[in-house]
């Protein structure tokens, strides 16, 4: 799964795949849109809104090098390939009473991710789920309400956007949301490290690679979350579903098997910039496998290991710790680091058990390029001594399995992006990523990955 991340279709070096009949057909509905909405003569949205409807459109091509690979497994990257993701959503709002927002998101999906979202960790496309087709097909993403009990009379503006409506709010107030979702649209937030569409590809870079976070294969859940704002506080929790067994395209319903998350955010300033402290901590309860026990039964039996055979009803656990800081009002820094359980199966995300990021990033303001953004981040992340003993005698993870892994290292991981801005509702970016380690295997790689993104917005 990777929230808000799509898979698609399989390309081989080519400028265009077969995700652009439905992109180009998409970019001109857009486009078209678009000029309707800011024709002269037209009244602007007014402040208070009752209705809403946005969208948008991502068409993301990567490519990978031929890098080094002595050997393959079946959960490898392969050298020198390609792959086309495409998504396009509907964003629709209604304010059935005071203080409330209702908000569906259909959108339709085209692609994989490279080798059908497998062989790294530290995945290079956010906008990759770890499921996809050649054809389009349909997915209701979100489905959700969100009611705001305000607390005092200081009130603040609110722009409308994706699953915003515009109008004002208290400072201090009660957020309560309900319905399907993603937990990262409201726990590990960063506005400089978040958005696939937008900022940085990478699953590691985009959200802390440790919080292995309820979801569905798509990166969705169904659950709860209340979230208290007091001044320069923000305290959150939030209680959400579980797949069914691990990384599946099924939800447990009932919070059978579920995940409660608490999130503690402090907002400040130094030296007159904006900055933001945020913790967050995780517990999931479902049947997972202790690895070591996995390891055991499968020399006993002389097969790779197989979780599902030792799977019992259990937790896993994780923290986080999120920064970002203004330095002017152009450049700003940020950084993640996170740890979970390194003795159990990883169940929703992905394969890591520790991760640290740190990255930049720079409006292009000083090159008279206002709307542009660059962006530069480096991530490591580590497993423990047994999942390293897990992957080596042949096991699978959500993500990673090169069939043995020898000489394990750290994955590490440079990013660097620039994201231009055309006009108000289009956006092109370049990207590229430099992965050691691949899969912790110090035998495979490095990998060079290099993309272009194509965003649409209205």
């Amino acid at each position: 799964m990777r929230a808000r991340r799509h898979a698609l279709g399989h390309a081989s070096h080519r400028p265009f795949g077969a995700g652009a009949p439905l992109a180009a057909c998409l970019v001109w509905t857009a486009a078209c849109g678009q000029e309707a909405q800011v024709a002269p003569g037209l009244t602007p949205e007014p402040a208070d809104v009752s209705y809403a409807v946005h969208g948008q459109l991502t068409y993301t091509e990567q490519e990978v090098d031929r890098f080094r690979a002595p050997y393959q497994g079946t959960n490898s990257l392969t050298p020198d390939r390609g792959q086309e993701t495409v998504d396009a959503t509907l964003y629709l709002g209604y304010r059935p009473w005071g203080g409330a927002e209702l908000w569906v998101n259909p959108e339709v999906d085209q692609g994989r991710g490279l080798d059908n979202t497998l062989g790294v960790a530290g995945f290079p496309s956010g906008e990759a789920y770890k499921v996809g087709r050649n054809r389009p097909y349909f997915r209701l993403h979100r489905l959700f309400i969100r009611q705001t009990h305000d607390l005092s009379d200081d009130a603040e503006v609110v722009d409308g956007g994706a699953n915003q409506l515009g109008g004002s709010r208290a400072k201090d107030r009660w957020v309560i949301t309900v319905g399907k979702m993603s937990v990262t649209d409201i726990f590990d937030t960063n506005q400089y490290a978040h958005d696939p569409r937008g900022d940085f590809l990478n699953w590691s870079a985009i959200d802390a690679g440790s919080l292995d976070y309820a979801a569905d294969a798509w990166g969705y859940t169904v659950g709860a979350a209340a979230e208290l704002y007091r001044s320069s506080w923000v305290v959150r929790g939030g209680i959400f579903d579980l797949s069914d067994v691990p990384n599946s395209t099924h939800l447990q319903s009932g919070f059978h098997q579920f995940q409660w998350l608490g999130e503690v955010e402090h907002h400040h300033t130094l030296g007159a910039m904006p900055g933001k402290l945020q913790t967050t901590l995780y517990q999931s309860y479902g049947h997972m496998a202790l690895l070591a026990d996995a390891v055991a039964a499968a020399g006993s039996a002389g097969t790779n290991p197989l979780p599902a055979s030792v799977r019992g009803y259990r937790s896993r656990s994780g923290v986080s710790l999120n920064i970002e800081q203004a330095l002017t009002s152009d450049i700003a820094v940020f950084a993640r680091a996170g740890a979970a359980s390194g003795n159990v199966e990883a169940y929703e995300f992905t394969d890591i058990d520790r991760s640290v990021v740190g990255g930049l990033s720079a409006r292009g303001t000083h090159w008279r390029r206002a709307g542009d953004v660059a962006g530069f981040a480096y991530v490591q992340n580590r497993i423990s001594t047994v999942r390293q003993e897990y992957l080596d005698a042949g096991g699978l993870g959500i993500l990673v399995g090169d069939g043995r892994l020898p000489h394990a290292g750290p994955e590490s991981i440079a990013e660097a992006y620039y994201n231009a801005s055309l006009a108000p509702w289009a956006n092109v970016s370049v990207d590229v990523q430099r992965i050691s380690n691949p899969a912790y295997n110090r035998d495979r790689g490095p990998v060079s990955v290099f993309a272009v993104r194509v965003h649409l917005q209205f």
